[in-house]
């Protein structure tokens, strides 16, 4: 599985995401890049992150992107010439990597920009898979269409929120009840994602992309023997269905309909 992984660029016109954010219901603040990263990492491994911007416009939302192990680009604007830069060096940028590092399979623009739909046929003539990301409003008709995927900035707030009103709802637990809940958390969200992206889902793919998004998720902290023992536990709270495939010595992963 592992030399299987898709490697991924990420390149992230942030201004344009930044906008967005302000004409969404509710209103955000900020771009919680850690959001897309999140769902990119359940499709593969990033290797490459870049977010381009006139950084001195903003300065209080360098610190996450800092956080995240983002390269952040920095391009003043000087009079009109300012957000075409931006686009221009992007653009630049992944068809330099694109040509440099052919192990690179996927690049992620996360921007809603229609200027970007040329490039995205350049990647995938180049037989690259695309993957945009942007705000519902702000996005592109033609850009979406042009993507092999595209992903709402929106729809990953929603279930972040959702997530969290789950573990609101459950209330005081006990420290070990608290820690299963909190691996339970962690690992539906891979599922149901996962089940979105694929026909099957397997016990080994749940355990490689949960470590993508988490290197220090173990399951014995969590207080299961084995990642197996924790996906029989989400069988018997009807969670999930179990389908063992004795062949493959894996389990099949079907998240229950909610």
């Amino acid at each position: 599985m592992v030399a299987d992984e898709p490697l991924i660029a990420v390149f992230i016109d942030y201004e344009n995401l930044a906008l967005g954010v302000l004409d969404m219901e509710p209103k955000q603040k900020s771009v919680e890049v850690g959001l897309v990263l999140k769902r990119l990492l359940e499709k593969g491994r990033i290797v490459y992150k870049r977010a381009y911007c006139d950084w001195s416009h903003y300065r209080k939302h360098t610190a996450t992107l800092h956080q995240h192990g983002v390269t952040m680009i920095d391009i003043p604007q000087t009079g009109v010439s300012g957000k075409n830069s931006a686009d221009i060096h992007m653009v630049v940028d992944a068809m330099d990597l694109c040509y440099s590092k052919e192990h690179i399979s996927v690049f992620a623009l996360l921007s809603g920009d229609s200027d970007f739909s040329p490039v995205v046929y350049k990647l995938k003539e180049l037989n690259k898979r695309v993957i945009g990301c942007g705000v519902k409003n702000a996005s592109s008709n033609l850009l979406v269409r042009s993507c092999d995927e595209f992903i709402y900035y929106d729809d990953l707030v929603r279930r972040e929120q959702s997530t969290s009103r789950q573990r609101s709802r459950r209330g005081s637990v006990t420290r070990a009840d608290d820690k299963k809940a909190e691996a339970i958390d962690q690992v539906m969200e891979v599922v149901r994602s996962l089940s979105q992206d694929y026909e099957n889902v397997w016990g080994s793919m749940i355990k490689q992309t949960l470590g993508r998004i988490n290197p220090g998720f173990n399951h014995e902290y969590h207080g299961y023997r084995s990642f197996n023992a924790l996906l029989e536990d989400l069988e018997k709270r009807n969670l999930v269905e179990l389908h063992l495939d004795r062949d493959r010595g894996n389990y099949r992963v079907i998240p229950a309909e909610e």
